[in-house]
């Protein structure tokens, strides 16, 4: 008659600790970037074009990606790979992004800045800039713009520039396009410049992305653009999460049953140890994948191991005759050097 409800209780016990789980990591899981492989994205091959002088090497398009790596980082942009093709192709990959599209752009394009006389002449380049950032416009107008920072050669060069342009208009050009022509008024010798027009905050961030990040080493065109579907389908992820709840509940269920107590502290653990690497993910904003979740299960399974060994090592210690408390300590020193091996055999493994 007693085992009817020790059962009972049992299950009402796993129940309320699933039900724990549940309501603490559904907001916090929801929040979490899926990959490419989970969430499906925009699949884009660029192809470099070469110009008069310039041919397309190996060493061009490693440079290319580590712009445009540089970018994408920048950006924020979740889950994005970047990897050559061929000699003179880039193949851009980007996860679930709100307007990837929009994203591609700000990556392919050069952002070759200059600043030029009347005459066209070059008198400073992107070259020498040391960093660009957006700000709002300080003159109220509700603009945005790009406040320039050179390096000590592009000071002296954008000095010297100022100083024989006084009272001309000194051209601002990226990409061969006249971004602003302001008026020098006098000589500017801080090594800074202001790149100012009707520029949204959005629009001044991805110029100030592009010029920080360097113009490109030559200029690419889109020769493909679709859509990817998640490798995984939304039927495959549903059943694999069921079979991970349904074997958690296992876990859950045989840890209370058989350590009771100890049992009840060790499920409790694991769901506060998931809730909390799920938060991590959502705070660092991690992007989750297929290695990812595989990764997460074994953290579980390794988790649950260390907890099955250190209590068989308690409940040896007791058989001893030791108190309670002794046998805490004893248990848990002599399970130390067999969790820290397991754990470290499996992150060589990894």
């Amino acid at each position: 008659m007693q085992r009817k409800p020790s059962i009972l209780a049992v299950i009402a016990i796993v129940l309320a600790v699933l039900l724990l789980g549940y309501f603490a990591t559904t907001p916090i899981a929801k929040s979490i970037n899926l990959g490419l492989d989970l969430r499906g994205g925009l699949r884009v091959v660029l192809e470099a074009q070469e110009t008069e002088g310039k041919a397309i090497t190996e060493d061009t398009i490693t440079k290319a990606l580590g712009i445009l790596r540089t970018r994408v980082d920048s950006l924020g942009v979740k889950e994005t790979t970047l990897y050559p093709q061929g000699d003179n192709r880039v193949v851009i990959e980007i996860a679930g992004e709100d307007d990837p599209e929009a994203a591609v752009d700000i990556l392919k394009n050069v952002a070759q800045l200059e600043f030029q006389d009347e005459q066209g002449n070059v008198l400073v380049t992107g070259e020498n800039l040391e960093n660009a950032e957006a700000r709002m416009s300080q003159t109220g107008s509700g603009n945005a713009e790009v406040l320039l920072e050179f390096d000590k050669e592009g000071a002296r060069l954008f000095a010297e520039a100022t100083a024989a342009n006084v009272g001309k208009p000194l051209l601002i050009v990226i990409d061969d396009k006249v971004i602003s022509a302001p008026n020098v008024n006098e000589p500017i010798s801080d090594g800074n410049a202001v790149i100012s027009g009707s520029f949204t905050a959005e629009e001044a961030q991805n110029l100030a992305v592009q010029l920080r990040s360097g113009a490109l080493p030559v200029s690419f065109e889109v020769m493909e653009k679709r859509s990817v579907g998640p490798t995984l389908g939304a039927d495959s992820l549903d059943k694999s999460l069921k079979a991970g709840i349904i074997g958690l509940i296992a876990v859950l269920i045989f840890m209370l049953g058989y350590y009771r107590l100890p049992g009840l502290i060790a499920d409790l653990s694991l769901v506060i140890y998931i809730v909390l690497v799920l938060g991590t993910m959502s705070l660092l904003g991690a992007v989750l994948t297929l290695p990812g979740i595989a990764g997460l299960a074994l953290s579980i399974g390794m988790a649950v191991d260390a907890n099955v060994v250190i209590y068989e090592r308690i409940k040896e210690e007791l058989r001893f005759g030791k108190t309670l408390g002794a046998a805490i300590e004893a248990g848990f020193k002599r399970a130390f050097w067999a969790i820290f091996d397991s754990n470290l055999t499996t992150l060589l493994a990894a």
